[in-house]
């Protein structure tokens, strides 16, 4: 076997045959097939054991629904298996001191110094501020995950130049060596989301998810040639969808001064890059007996109602009449702001809570006209939509709708 095969037969994984010089030809060689088949079976074996393990999936905030192959990059880091210990002492369990005071590492067994210039990280509890108002942060703000490679470090020039206009050329000088042209324009696109997002009262977590998408479209440069502020309010309309507080186009679009037009092609393009189609995407929940990601009428309900100062009961029961309406298939077709803004002035008149249609307009948004619309269908099938449960308790009452569709 030795001379047949050499030393390659040693290593495969399928058991050796012994074969003496005084076997016959047929034996010889239904020995080397079967070795043969062997080291054929470990190679491949072994070849798809090398394989790389896919990556985990969705390993990065708002992925493309198109995935691109991308050639994977070594990834370095800090060994965390290796230990410092005293070449002197030599214990498994050494005694290191940090002598913050004189910047040296000492073993504090033996008093071998280990290490210089050591770097204090603890709070400095002096200040040298001119300024009022003390900073005892010796190593400024926590790092932000959203400026992952891109320094975070400002250098703050001061306008005090006396009129001579040097501090705004160092201040020009300072920012153009400091970051490249994409930096700064990320930076400036953070800033607006996060003015923007004050201006409309929206939480941080709104703004910290309009961040990341806007980053994510920034790094796949899929509205190249858009204009920032349409970008911008794209990514806050997503936003609000993913954390579940809808706000509706017009409200986008009064407040960041976008048309209407330009903001839904940036969605569209957004929509179907990173595959927030809520028939599509693999993420896609259910609550409420519904779609989550859809701005329905029951998300709008809450706010409408803070806005009118409606009380508590009115919600509810509003909610369940939208639900009703949408499974006998009232209404279908209309907008949820219409939607909405109809089913508040049916469920107000139904409970006694009258609030005018001129009021339920200019909070919902939409025309008088459009309200008084879904009132009538909603009006036509009442008996279908109100519960017996509520005419008993005497919450509601059918005879206090008005039939003329107008305002009280």
């Amino acid at each position: 076997m030795q001379w047949l095969f050499g030393s390659h037969v040693s290593s495969a994984s399928t058991p050796i045959v012994a074969a003496s010089s005084s076997c016959p030809l047929c034996c010889r060689v239904s020995v080397f097939v079967h070795c043969l088949s062997g080291l054929l079976s470990s190679r491949q074996a072994d070849s798809v054991a090398e394989q790389p393990t896919p990556a985990m999936a969705y390993s990065q905030p708002f992925p493309l629904a198109q995935q691109l192959q991308k050639p994977q990059q070594l990834t370095f880091g800090p060994d965390l298996a290796v230990r410092l210990i005293c070449p002197e002492c030599k214990d498994p369990n050494p005694n290191i001191v940090e002598e913050f005071s004189s910047g040296d590492l000492v073993c504090g067994t033996c008093g071998l110094v280990l290490g210089d210039r050591v770097v204090d990280t603890r709070s400095e509890w002096r200040t040298f501020a001119n300024d009022e108002g003390d900073d005892p942060s010796r190593v400024g703000a926590a790092s932000d995950p959203l400026m992952d490679g891109i320094e975070q470090l400002d250098t703050a020039i001061s306008f005090r130049d006396g009129g001579s206009g040097i501090a705004r050329e160092l201040q020009r000088a300072a920012s153009r060596s400091t970051a490249s042209r994409a930096e700064r324009n990320l930076l400036t696109a953070f800033r607006e989301i996060a003015t923007w997002c004050d201006q409309f009262s929206l939480p941080k977590t709104i703004s910290d998810i309009a961040k990341q998408l806007y980053k994510r479209a920034d790094e796949e440069k899929l509205l190249r040639g858009k204009p920032l502020d349409a970008v911008i309010a794209a990514c806050i309309f997503i936003a609000c969808r993913q954390a579940h507080v809808p706000r509706t186009f017009r409200e986008i679009c009064n407040l960041t001064r976008v048309s209407k037009k330009l903001l839904g092609q940036c969605y569209k393009a957004l929509e179907q890059a990173f595959n927030l189609t809520p028939g599509a995407s693999s993420t896609v929940s259910r609550r409420f007996g519904r779609v989550v990601g859809v701005s329905g009428p029951e998300d709008l309900l809450v706010r409408y109602c803070n806005h009118l100062d409606l009380p508590p009961i009115v919600q509810p029961i509003c909610s369940d009449i939208i639900k009703e309406a949408r499974e006998l298939g009232i209404a279908d077709g209309r907008s949820p702001v219409s939607i909405a803004g109809g089913a508040i002035y049916f469920t107000c008149h139904l409970l006694g809570k009258v609030k005018s249609i001129r009021d339920i307009s200019s909070v919902a948004g939409v025309s008088e006209g459009t309200i008084k619309l879904v009132y009538r269908l909603y009006y036509a099938e009442r008996e279908k939509l109100v519960k017996e449960e509520w005419l008993k308790d005497g919450k509601a009452n059918l005879d206090r709708l008005p039939m003329d569709n107008s305002s009280k």
